[in-house]
């Protein structure tokens, strides 16, 4: 049987170049979109690949329990499941961000469109309640989920000063709302991993300042700087790739490089790399009981 992947935000633009990747393979994907209007172009991205497109269409503002997003990942019946999903920047955020090579998540949501109540109701709630979900399922191994690479509350032992300042400049001054939300949902990842065991691999890929450049194939992956760009080019192959090798979870922080990315992977495999190291594991478990 092949494998079966649902992409939960299959509309985003990590997830269109993920897609032909992942259908490369041989693998189902079961994009999730929001609105029957992207249909079109989500079956047209799968065009020619040995792999099956499938797709749901459900808004992730309505996902409002454990329950409803368990009801998804029954209909899906996936083996690896993709978060790539969240509310959408403000232009000024985005090119601030970029041009000061700041850790910002351009791909993603700061209380922008919509607000912060849909930033707390996509990036925190939904994704929380679809972590839950994929947690109790027996049948899912593992969680990839697409987050930014300042989403931590504690700085990380390898980081300088400037990228501590950099860091806590965005995620107090420039996207609290995100940032909130954000760490919330990879906190509920690690946690409800941790008591799940072994046979369930939790993968929190935490990417810089994204650009549309062509993909370079050339990255850093692991413990780096705390600012810096990558093409989401390079997120998409490195993502995919983390779900195809054995062994890999984690926190794991990536910027553009001069490692190919199989090397990459490989690497962080083998050296069991974890950039969650620096945070208070004990808080976050009262954290998540207290949610």
């Amino acid at each position: 049987m092949p494998l079966r992947v649902l992409l939960i935000g299959g509309h985003g633009k990590v997830s269109m170049l993920m897609t032909p990747l992942l259908l490369q393979r041989s693998w189902t994907v079961t994009s999730l979109i929001r609105d029957y209007a992207q249909v079109d172009e989500i079956l047209a991205n799968g065009h020619g690949q040995p792999g099956k497109l499938e797709f749901l269409v459900h808004s992730l503002e309505d996902v409002m329990s454990t329950e409803q997003a368990g009801s998804i990942i029954d209909e899906a019946k996936p083996d690896y499941v993709v978060w790539s999903a969240g509310t959408h920047l403000i232009s000024k955020v985005k090119n601030l961000c970029v041009e000061k090579c700041l850790p910002c998540p351009s791909h993603l949501g700061a209380g922008g469109k919509g607000g912060s109540s849909r930033t707390y109701a996509i990036d925190r709630d939904a994704a929380k309640h679809f972590v839950t979900a994929c947690v109790r399922s027996p049948s899912v191994r593992k969680f990839l989920m697409i987050s930014y690479i300042g989403s931590r509350r504690q700085r990380a032992p390898w980081w300088t000063d400037d990228d501590w300042a950099s860091c806590q400049h965005i995620n107090k001054e420039v996207l609290p709302h995100y940032f909130a939300a954000k760490v919330e949902a990879d906190e509920c990842l690690t946690v409800l991993a941790e008591g799940r065991g072994r046979d369930f691999a939790a993968i929190v890929l935490r990417p810089g300042s994204l650009t549309n450049d062509s993909p370079t194939g050339m990255v850093t992956l692991g413990k780096t700087r705390a600012s810096g760009k990558v093409t989401r080019g390079d997120v998409a192959e490195v993502a995919v790739r983390l779900l195809q090798k054995e062994g890999t979870r984690g926190w794991l922080d990536l910027l553009e490089g001069k490692d190919g990315v199989e090397e990459a992977v490989n690497k962080v495999v083998v050296d069991s790399i974890d950039c969650f190291e620096g945070e208070d594991v004990e808080a976050m478990k009262r954290r998540q009981n207290e949610s």
